[in-house]
């Protein structure tokens, strides 16, 4: 098997995580664009085939594989980025399940609450933050990782969850200085750098509700 291919609408959204790993891994990847009034339509035929009918889809030669975070999970054993033992791999399964109630609550929010809710929203926000504040400080007292001396797929996950909320409210990390560092230090990754500063990244916006967001 050889050759990546990523196929979801042209927006970040749930395939960026992957976009993330797969760049700072230094893999290359064709991403196919899938028009969204194609795909609402019914016109997509890659719809027809799409289990559970949604995307995005991951093809790595003639492997299939959907779920975004089934996606993370496979390239994580791929990339040798899923945890050192048994421990690290459950450790960092729990903190991307975290990440994965954040991101639900956070499109709960853009796609239907945004008008009604962003105020409320953004005054809990501290409360969901803050567990993964003590995530980072019980591991090298907030200097490396989400879990462990090396990234892992959750890392990514995390990563692109974040800066998903910096976009809604610049000034969500300020009270979360181990937050604050680790987005500077993990998209500070040269690979990683090259990635989010790219065209072909910021040309996305973030969902098809969102403004793009920009380093």
């Amino acid at each position: 098997m050889s050759g990546y291919k990523l196929s979801y609408f042209p927006v970040r959204a749930r395939a960026e995580p992957i976009r993330l790993l797969l760049a700072d891994q230094g893999a290359s990847w064709t991403d196919e664009e899938v028009q969204m009034a194609d795909w609402f339509s019914g016109k997509s035929e890659i719809k027809k085939t799409a289990v559970f009918g949604q995307l995005p889809k991951f093809q790595h030669g003639d492997f299939v594989l959907y779920q975004s975070n089934s996606i993370l999970r496979y390239l994580g054993r791929i990339y040798g980025i899923s945890g050192s033992n048994n421990q690290e791999s459950a450790l960092i399964d729990m903190v991307n399940d975290g990440v994965e109630d954040l991101r639900l609550k956070y499109g709960r929010l853009i796609f239907f609450e945004y008008e009604t809710g962003k105020e409320k929203y953004i005054k809990d926000l501290p409360n969901q933050l803050s567990a993964f504040e003590r995530i980072l400080s019980n591991n090298s007292n907030g200097t490396k990782f989400l879990v462990g001396d090396k990234i892992s797929y959750a890392d990514y996950n995390f990563l692109d969850i974040l800066h998903c909320h910096i976009d809604l409210d610049p000034k969500c990390l300020t009270s979360f200085p181990l937050l604050s560092a680790y987005v500077e230090r993990i998209a500070s990754r040269p690979k990683l750098s090259e990635y989010l500063k790219s065209e072909k990244r910021n040309k996305r916006p973030i969902t098809p509700k969102h403004k793009s967001f920009s380093l």
